[in-house]
């Protein structure tokens, strides 16, 4: 593990999930024709866990079997696995008595009287809320071929009665990776809120993601309530971003001399891949500190949760350049309208944004195969909106239709592969197509990507962005590490890193949100 990009790229530790959902064949939706399977054919579910698990489903007990599994996977590490006589103290969260931390942490809080704040270390979180009877049910996602029910458990987050830090010990860092999100300024926010509510005086903020830790340049920036107070008033970033960074040995080793034992790492997948190689390596070295991570992925791509910070507030924003393509599509003869919003691998702001406008005639997402030209083709299909309609606007994900595109074999600071504008892409074939044809078609292009990613966060991403960033600071008193927390079936709940992040979540062209949205846009298929 040279470098953290490496650690990113490889995907290092990272173990399969078992909770990917798998296209499923379908009855009675010819706009779900499997022909526009992905490329990387998924397996269904239950084929995947036999596979790599082994599971043999004639053994009566192969039931609890696969439960036992599952709960040895999700059991998130602590710090007592490596420190197993480490020593507790009363936590030092206690909303019930709201007078300033004294000096003597352990006796400053709780009050006398008892709180029933605190969260049983044995509390947990239903993963799965629907009981499928049948493999073809819209959506299904199965252990065993029968779709047997199995019951899956996460630990529930929340503030601890018993914490393993002293308030008085700590230095806590926050850093911020990858691209701009709205809410991050939300989550920092909290995250020094909620430490100092605890007692810790000694926070810091590391700028333009890893890179700081090795970069002379760059000083850690310190943090308090008061410095925190109004960022969230505002897009982007306090501490910066940036892409990729030193290796993981550098990072730890400058953890080790800036005396950082609680470090909060604000990113997505490949982020956290570095956070996880970051636990590790701590691990290794038998360093007492807490990495905890928040997702930050606008994309709403992280495996197993309700949704991510950011979302919310990207589908809202992408109204305004929907509505504007659809206005300047309306107004002119024979108008079209494209719009490329984010969705490297997930299409979820895409099909969000098509079902909420109600203006959308076609959706392109990178789960749904789509082919441009031919009889049952994208621009056949705008050809009879505008001689049925007039108009029509068109929504596609940025990395839907990349086979369609020459590849750039260039990749990010991150690892990512670069990839092509499939929007400029539709854009120039549909002029080409319709002049081919000899129908005049007025073609307006809107990408809109940096304007949504530099916005606040709107109320809804506001108040995720809340919990998740106290949430994160409970887990780290708590000792737990190399963990992250996300939003389950309403319910926030911590996350071992390597579940999360083996692969990024997708839109299964079988659930029902994707069968809506193709209700909504009445689009055929394009194959």
């Amino acid at each position: 593990m040279d470098t953290l990009s490496h650690a990113i790229s490889s995907g290092v530790a990272l173990p399969r999930s078992s909770s990917r959902s798998s296209p499923l064949l379908c009855h009675g939706f010819g706009s779900l024709n499997f022909r526009t399977r992905r490329t990387h054919t998924r397996s269904r579910v239950f084929a995947e866990i036999q596979r790599n698990q082994s599971i043999d489903f004639n053994d009566p007990d192969w039931k609890s079997k696969f439960q036992w599994n599952f709960e040895e996977r999700f059991n998130i590490p602590h710090l007592t696995d490596v420190f197993p006589d480490a020593s507790t103290i009363p936590s030092t969260f206690c909303l019930r008595m709201r007078t300033p931390v004294s000096e003597h942490f352990a006796d400053g809080y709780p009050s006398d009287e008892e709180w029933h704040g605190y969260i049983n270390n044995n509390d947990r979180v239903l993963l799965k809320v629907i009981h499928f009877s049948s493999p073809t049910s819209a959506g299904a996602e199965c252990i065993d071929p029968n779709c047997t029910w199995v019951e899956q458990w996460v630990h529930r987050a929340g503030p601890r009665e018993k914490i393993y830090f002293k308030p008085e010990e700590v230095k806590a860092a926050i850093v911020t990776c990858g691209g701009l999100c709205p809410g991050l300024n939300d989550v920092i926010r909290h995250i020094v809120i909620t430490l100092e509510i605890y007692g810790v005086k000694n926070i810091v903020g590391i700028p333009f993601g890893y890179r700081g830790f090795s970069d002379e340049g760059l000083a850690e920036m310190p943090l308090s309530r008061k410095v925190v107070q109004n960022i969230h008033l505002s897009g982007g970033s306090l501490l910066g971003v940036s892409r990729g960074g030193p290796p993981v040995s550098k990072i730890v080793d400058s953890l080790k001399e800036r005396g950082i034992n609680m470090l909060f790492v604000l990113g997505g997948n490949g982020t956290h891949a570095g956070a996880n190689a970051i636990h590790d390596e701590c691990r290794a070295r038998k360093m007492r500190v807490a990495i905890v991570g928040v997702p930050k992925t606008i994309d709403n791509d992280i495996l197993m949760m309700d949704k991510t910070f950011g979302f919310d507030t990207a589908v809202e924003e992408a109204q305004r350049a929907i509505n504007s393509a659809y206005i300047e599509a309306h107004s002119a003869y024979h108008g079209i309208g494209i719009v490329k919003l984010m969705g490297r691998s997930s299409g979820f702001i895409a099909m969000h944004a098509s079902l909420a406008s109600g203006q959308v005639d076609i959706c392109l997402i990178p789960e749904v195969h789509f082919n441009l030209h031919g009889p049952h083709g994208v621009l056949r299909h705008l050809k009879y909106l505008i001689e049925t309609k007039g108009s029509a606007v068109v929504c596609v994900a940025e990395g839907a239709g990349q086979d369609l595109l020459q590849k750039t074999n260039a990749t990010d600071a991150s690892g990512n592969i670069v990839f092509g504008d499939i929007g400029v892409h539709i854009q120039q074939e549909t002029k080409k197509y319709f002049r081919e044809i000899g129908v005049p078609a007025d073609v307006k292009y809107i990408d809109p990507t940096y304007m949504i990613r530099a916005v606040r966060a709107n109320a809804s991403d506001g108040i995720l962005c809340t919990v998740l960033g106290q949430n994160a600071v409970h887990g780290a008193f708590a000792g737990y590490s190399g963990i992250t927390v996300g939003i389950c079936n309403t319910h926030y709940a911590y996350f071992p890193i390597p579940e999360v992040i083996s692969h990024p979540r997708e839109v299964d062209p079988n659930s029902r949100m994707w069968h809506r949205c193709l209700t909504s846009t009445g689009q055929p298929d394009f194959i």
